[in-house]
């Protein structure tokens, strides 16, 4: 039997600190279900069809990761619909810092409401990439500083393309 997690997130750009989190969540799963949520409630630099495409070529083209092990997908349902559409019982969340946790843990408690079969798991990106958020790493390439330690190489062109 396939074990399948829903990693949903905005990856607005995708950093190495989510793709910490894939990598050891292919250690733990069979399939990784790479969500991009397309709601409406946030402001994008990428639209979701860029989103969707940024995280093949980091994942795909940069880091050569398995395409038979990670599917890539943009939704705008709730992340427990998107589970039941996998046949995922497993949600995955990043967690960086101590703060995230509250919003995480609540986040956690009403996904569970909604379909008490699903567990959320909390992976935490190594240490050294802990810091970073896409916030940031949007803020500082817009500044026009180094975010070489944040991200691949295609985010980090697609980034620059944004702000010139």
């Amino acid at each position: 039997m396939n074990k399948v997690a829903v990693y949903p997130g905005t990856f607005d750009p995708i950093t190495f600190g989510h793709i910490d989190v894939i990598k050891k969540a292919l250690k733990l799963f069979d399939k990784v279900i790479i969500a991009a949520s397309d709601g409406t409630n946030k402001d994008y630099l990428f639209n979701s069809l860029e989103r969707i495409q940024l995280i093949k070529k980091a994942l795909f083209v940069d880091l050569k990761f398995d395409k038979k092990r990670i599917e890539v997908i943009s939704f705008t349902s709730l992340t427990t619909d998107l589970c039941k559409k996998y046949k995922s019982n497993i949600i995955l969340r990043g967690l960086r810092v101590v703060s995230d946790f509250e919003y995480e843990f609540q986040l956690a408690g009403m996904n569970r409401k909604l379909n008490n079969n699903i567990e959320t798991i909390f992976l935490m990106s190594d240490v050294e990439n802990q810091i970073i958020s896409s916030r940031f790493v949007k803020e500082i390439v817009r500044l026009k500083g180094d975010i070489k330690k944040f991200t691949t190489k295609s985010i980090i062109k697609s980034l620059k393309e944004k702000y010139e």
